[in-house]
């Protein structure tokens, strides 16, 4: 099967080390994962994303749409904010995470994981037919790429000429950058500072203003960066990877997104009940943050086990923490097992190797590293 390729594919080919990810043509790394991983939370990184789902959603029925279809209550969004939230099976499953986008009353976009691209599409469509909404794919005429870092904003400055300090983070912007308008928006999946770029009128069989952009980032001093990189980050800062943290068996609740569930917003939303029932009757496990004690690298898939060396849960995602130097991982335990300190081992291969439960979100003193670091 030929591999999809991205408008940065080129550029992949020549200087990365290009892999199959999901059907795409992805670089894995350019340099290596721990210098590019490095350059993120000292200085500056730049990620293809344009494999990710883009869609404008527009109507007069778009924003009770976008209600019914996602947990967190859209009503709340003012013109160019954004909000995470998770979009739901009756069961209270999740079909996956995403980025909703308030435009304006009759517009919004809607960004959402590339292992879900497909099926997240086919899914909001399926759940419009009794809304007055248009629904529009445009993942492949819009560019994608995520600048990120502390020094993400100086990088970027360079080549705009927008005052970046306008746009506040979870907010989106129109800009001109290298000559094109474009829209960003301040988020990312690293834990950093930066933007996500999107880029119009750019299919992936032109693609000469994203390669520019891209050029021109580097030329500014941004660090090119693949999937490696972006896994250990994301990692770090204990964001969710769907199809390993979360997926359609797994509630909310259960994932530590009780945040972006709004129960008591207006009208239904897929999932409701389901949700309600579980946070009436509690839930069976729990996603936590596990730090080793001992040099080993937990994977997914490896299993948990208390002190009495009992099977208690799995790893969901894991590997070595190139901030921190220390082998980390999330997994789903039984609640009695979640407090802070609580000792317990991953077995690594043959070996049950020591750690402890750790605040995750993140991994990292947030005032050294991360968007909230201070300054």
């Amino acid at each position: 099967m030929d591999l999809k390729k991205t408008h940065l594919y080129e550029y992949h080919a020549e200087h990365g080390n290009v892999v199959d990810f999901g059907g795409y043509a992805m670089p894995v790394w350019y340099e290596g994962i721990q210098a590019e991983h490095g350059a993120v939370r000292d200085s500056c990184g730049i990620f293809d994303t344009c494999h990710m789902g883009r869609t404008w959603a527009t109507g007069p029925d778009v924003e009770r749409f976008l209600n019914y279809i996602v947990t967190n209550n859209v009503s709340k969004l003012e013109p160019n904010g954004g909000m995470y939230t998770v979009m739901c099976k009756s069961s209270g499953g999740i079909v996956d995470d995403l980025i909703v986008y308030k435009i304006n009353d009759e517009k919004y976009w809607v960004v959402y994981n590339a292992s879900g691209r497909e099926k997240d599409f086919k899914w909001l469509k399926k759940n419009s037919k009794d809304f007055n909404v248009k629904l529009e794919d445009v993942s492949d005429t819009y560019a994608m790429i995520a600048v990120q870092g502390p020094k993400a904003q100086e990088v970027m400055q360079k080549i705009t000429a927008k005052n970046l300090d306008e746009i506040e983070r979870f907010n989106l912007a129109e800009l001109t950058i290298s000559g094109y308008d474009v829209i960003a928006a301040r988020t990312g999946y690293t834990g950093e500072d930066g933007f996500e770029i999107y880029v119009p009128d750019c299919p992936v069989d032109s693609p000469e203003k994203a390669m520019k952009i891209w050029t021109d980032l580097i030329g500014a001093g941004a660090t090119p960066c693949g999937l490696g990189a972006r896994d250990s980050l994301r990692l770090e800062a204990g964001l969710w990877l769907y199809g390993s943290d979360i997926d359609e068996s797994i509630n909310p609740l259960e994932a530590g997104l009780r945040w972006t569930v709004k129960l008591k917003k207006p009208g239904y939303f897929i999932g409701n009940r389901a949700i309600q029932k579980m946070k009436d009757e509690g839930i069976k496990k729990t996603l936590v943050g596990i730090m080793l004690d001992e040099r080993g690298i937990p994977r997914h898939g490896y299993p948990i086990l208390n002190m009495e060396e009992e099977e208690i849960g799995v790893v969901t995602s894991g590997g070595h923490s190139p901030t921190l130097g220390v082998g980390i991982a999330m997994a789903y335990v039984p609640p009695e097992y979640k407090k802070k300190g609580t000792e317990l081992y991953v077995k690594v291969r043959k070996r049950n190797l020591k750690g402890k439960i750790v605040k995750h979100r993140p991994f990292y003193d947030d005032s050294v590293y991360g968007w909230k670091r201070d300054k």
